[in-house]
């Protein structure tokens, strides 16, 4: 793996690694709010990215890369209401596609196998601004009606984890 190759996909792992976090302190906060269904899905979805890191993280090791973990900035706190915490969601997955297509267009020159790692990623990153906005758009239809609230927060609260992570190489 050539040392450009290896910082891109280093760089990927970190930016899985920070939506792990990200994600897990979303879900303690809604959990904190009650939102118990929020809370697990978000939890779900954290798992989900440190599983995305974890093949990122075979992919290097397979191809004698060298992984370097760096330190993980702190995570706020307080992500404000549900529609505030869903929007934020959206615009990190906005910021990891766009990270997915940069290395997707570096590594489709230098390493079609990279490449094909890197794309599978991408096209999962349909899916989730997609769920993102999906929700963003019900809590806005939602308003600040309670009961509206507590029916998206059930439904939510009723995903499972179905994802696999791309195949590592």
């Amino acid at each position: 793996m050539n040392l450009d190759l290896q910082r891109l996909f280093n760089s990927l792992i970190q930016i899985e690694h920070v939506s792990t976090t990200l994600y897990l302190a979303m879900s303690a906060y809604m959990g904190r709010l009650n939102f118990t269904g929020m809370a697990h899905w978000l939890r779900l979805q954290s798992e989900e990215e440190r599983t995305h890191m974890l093949t990122l993280i075979d992919f290097v090791v397979n191809r004698d890369g060298i992984v370097q973990l760096t330190s993980l900035p702190a995570q706020p706190s307080d992500f404000g209401t549900p529609l505030e915490t869903f929007e934020k969601v959206l615009a990190h997955e906005q910021f990891v596609t766009n990270a997915y297509r940069q290395a997707y267009n570096y590594a489709n020159q230098t390493d079609p196998q990279a490449a094909l790692i890197i794309q599978d990623f991408l096209r999962e990153q349909i899916d989730e601004e997609a769920q993102a906005k999906t929700i963003i758009d019900r809590l806005k239809l939602a308003d600040n009606n309670s009961s509206a609230l507590i029916q998206i927060d059930q439904e939510l609260g009723a995903r499972t984890n179905t994802t696999t992570a791309p195949a590592a190489g």
